[in-house]
């Protein structure tokens, strides 16, 4: 069988028909990734497209390429101008938060210039990584009139249960895929908070009218080759986008947004000058599940760093009284019992959220003050609308407009605030990226840290802007409070998330409860132990209440006063999706082994050590108890020769901490 871990080969395929019926252009362009592991072929009889292989086997088959403005179609009758030279991209760059804290941006590039029959240009600009490839649209001219893109034909078209080409399906199977749905946004939720449908035949069609959101993950039937599908690098010269609801002839289209979002304010169709690029379209490869989940390809193709001093921006943990009790943030008191745990802990932050502008038994500059005296920062939520929303909860009418906005910022810095909780932006229209940008533009200028709530799915922006803590863009633990399919939905959505949402940034999913909320959990406490160790966010918010946390035995009290946010490397070590997943991830000298259960069965998980640098180990391990709902804990000295042997309880977990031995 041929692997191609870290090993991938792309093929794009650019074929070039003029519309004169006399004249025919072909030709084709090899871009090899950086191990030379690449193949490249380019058919087209009517447009453009693009192939990916990887190790000679085909990833993508023959897709779709191409982009229509208002004025100008760059889809068919195209002639190639130019095909630049091959060149190789090697930067090294640092993240405050995410899988890695250094990561390499290496890939071989090429740009290819085509002209319409119109006369106009477009660029085609293709990289190849060892673990995926991503391409973008680029207008070269220059222009300061306002242009419109009306549509893309770009398309992903899966390999589908060895039809097409046999030569090249054949050996792929039945592929699958995880994927959730788009959905309209509601009052108060956004288009990215349904549950992933899990492992369901590649190609299938989104149960609601709005097709499917990125990211998409699909796996050959033999599990030979694992893809992930995603977008990065988006700034507030377009839109969001995601895919069609059909996949017709095999092939998932590129959609804009649906016209009702953000109170049908802002248009749909994303206008800019000229010069003007898209977002780059991802496709991530591997041929196991867990390339997918140790990629940085997302923030390997985003603008660099655009923030100069970085000195101020610390992830960190934080007590959160909101899911516990929905009118604390608007009680003094109630607030200042989650500072006291938040320093009890030893948790950096606490989170002041909705209404906190309506406070009673005190006013915020008391809080402030007695957070100020544990030594615990402040985080303060805010309303994102503006005419975009019609939630009514305040503050509101203070992120939409620039002015006020930057005053706001300049205000929270005054009060030492450290940093913004921005909910409901219910949109994925071009204003509303905008919004985004600007919004982590000033807050950067007033040194002013930023987690997004009611939002859409990352797009690399924590590279560019290091301050973004986190983001939503899931359906999270809160969902206790108000859905009862979160009950049984949440082992699998659990399991699901680390190769899919999580895989392409931060991710706010609130974790952490050990007490039932409005709906009972079926997930254990060790399950939920291990959630912050699986789910990666530089904020962490946790979800439980004080008296839970303060009277939780010794052991896993003691890992969540010290669970690290910040991790120099990220190690998949066993898995699979809607199944289970473990985990290492190493911060400094230490690592933390995690895994979680989404199964009502128990499994047996054995992992070799062999990740460990240092010779020899103190390895703590916290697991389910023999009585429901509690725990079991083991310390003992370990090698990098020996193996983690854990039993996983039905929708269990565990957790496990290894420190140099001194």
């Amino acid at each position: 069988m041929d692997r191609c871990r870290g090993k991938v080969v792309v093929v794009l395929a650019l074929v070039v028909l003029s519309m004169s019926p006399s004249l025919w252009a072909q030709g084709s362009w090899k871009v090899a990734s950086p191990n030379s592991q690449t193949a490249i072929t380019v058919r087209l009889a009517a447009g453009l497209s693009y192939e990916v292989e990887c190790a000679g086997k085909a990833v993508l088959d023959a897709s779709p390429l191409g982009i229509t403005r208002k004025d100008q179609a760059f889809v068919d009758g195209l002639k190639l101008v130019e095909a630049g030279a091959v060149k190789t991209i090697d930067e090294t760059y640092t993240m405050t938060t995410g899988k890695r804290r250094v990561c390499r941006n290496h890939a071989n590039e090429q740009t290819l210039v085509f002209q319409n029959t119109g006369g106009a240009k477009v660029e085609l600009i293709v990289r190849a990584y060892n673990d995926g490839v991503a391409f973008r649209y680029r207008f070269p001219e220059q222009s300061g009139d306002k242009y419109t893109v009306t549509s893309e034909a770009t398309g992903f078209r899966l390999p589908q249960d060895g039809k097409g080409s046999p030569t090249q399906n054949s050996a792929l199977g039945s592929p699958k895929m995880w994927v959730h749905p788009y959905d309209r946004p509601s009052k108060y939720t956004p288009a990215y908070e349904t549950y992933f449908v899990n492992g369901v035949a590649a190609g299938t069609a989104s149960p609601t009218e709005f097709g499917w959101a990125f990211p998409l993950l699909f796996c050959s039937g033999d599990h030979s080759r694992w893809v992930l599908l995603t977008e990065a690098g988006l700034d507030g010269s377009y839109c969001g986008c995601h895919l069609t609801q059909k996949a017709a002839e095999g092939v998932y289209r590129i959609q804009f947004p649906d016209e009702a979002e953000g109170n049908h304010v802002g248009w749909v169709e994303p206008t800019w000058t000229l010069p003007w690029a898209t977002p780059w379209r991802v496709i991530i490869v591997g041929d196991s599940a867990g390339d997918i989940v140790e990629s940085t390809l997302v923030t390997d193709v985003s603008p660099a760093c655009a923030v100069k001093d970085t000195s101020w921006i610390k992830p960190g943990r934080a007590s959160w009284s909101w899911l516990f009790d929905h009118d604390s943030p608007q009680d003094c008191t109630k607030l200042k019992s989650w500072v006291d745990l938040a320093a009890a802990m030893g948790w950096e932050y606490s989170l002041v959220d909705a209404n906190w502008t309506q406070m009673k038994n005190g006013t915020i500059h008391d809080l402030l003050a007695y957070a100020n005296g544990k030594g615990v920062g402040l985080l303060f939520w805010y309303n994102s609308g503006g005419p975009h929303n019609s939630v009514s909860e305040k503050p509101r009418g203070l992120m939409d407009d620039r002015d006020i906005r930057r005053e706001e910022f300049r205000l929270l810095k005054k009060w030492g605030a450290k940093g913004v909780k921005v909910d409901f932006f219910q949109s994925d229209k071009q204003n509303i990226i905008q919004l985004y940008q600007d919004i982590l533009q000033d807050a950067a200028e007033a040194q002013i840290m930023v987690n997004f709530h009611g939002c859409t799915l990352p797009r690399g922006w924590s590279r560019t802007y290091p301050h973004l803590m986190s983001m939503e863009g899931v359906r999270g633990e809160e969902c206790y409070s108000f859905d009862r399919q979160f009950t049984t939905e949440a082992p699998i959505h659990n399991v699901i998330l680390p190769f899919t949402r999580n895989a392409v940034g931060p991710m706010d999913y609130t974790p952490v409860m050990f007490k039932d909320n409005v709906y009972k959990h079926l997930t254990t406490y060790s399950h939920e132990l291990a959630l912050p160790l699986i789910f990666e966010s530089g904020w962490l918010h946790f979800a439980g209440g004080v008296k839970e946390y303060l009277d939780l035995p010794e052991a896993p009290k003691t890992f969540l006063q010290h669970v690290p946010v910040v991790w120099d490397e990220t190690r998949f070590l066993a898995g699979e999706p809607g199944q289970y997943v473990v985990l290492a991830r190493r911060s400094g000298n230490q690592w933390t082994v995690g895994g979680i259960n989404g199964e009502n069965a128990g499994r047996d998980v054995d992992v070799p050590l062999s990740f460990l640098a240092q010779s020899r180990c103190t390895m703590t391990v916290i697991e389910d108890g023999k009585t429901p709902r509690t725990f079991d804990s083991e310390t003992k000295a370990v090698t990098s020769q020996d193996h983690l042997e854990v039993r996983l309880q039905p929708y269990g977990g565990f957790v496990a901490t290894l420190t140099p031995a001194r």
